[in-house]
């Protein structure tokens, strides 16, 4: 089991940055993809950004390329999200996710944080 915890989340002004962090419980962190996902009120749970197991094969959705930036420590046990140049759309609840493969699909994370809100404002 692993167990996922979100900090960092806050009121930002548009332009401004924050960093999220998602501390991981156990022991087989470095075994698990991790990956960001965001969902604003009244939209569908979206794609963020995903890192693999020992720091590579890093994606991200076109609308953060080059102002979001995900990272890894396996030895804290803790993933990150470095949020710049935030605009209002970037308004959500961020949850950070945990999975064996390397995928974009939701349905393939096996664990879950319970979220960080960041709030834009124009």
């Amino acid at each position: 089991q692993v167990q996922l915890v979100e900090s960092g989340g806050g009121l930002v002004q548009a332009g401004g940055s924050l960093r999220l962090s998602c501390a991981a419980s156990g022991r087989t962190f470095s075994r698990y993809s991790m990956a960001w996902f965001r969902q604003a009120p009244g939209k569908e749970r979206e794609f963020v950004a995903r890192i693999g197991w020992s720091g590579g094969y890093l994606y991200y959705v076109d609308s953060v390329r080059g102002r979001f930036t995900i990272s890894r420590d396996n030895a804290k046990n803790t993933v990150y999200l470095q949020m710049n140049s935030l605009k209002p759309e970037d308004t959500a609840v961020y949850y950070c996710a945990g999975a064996v493969i390397l995928t974009m699909d939701a349905n393939e994370y096996d664990y879950w944080g319970q979220g960080t809100q960041v709030t834009v404002s124009s």
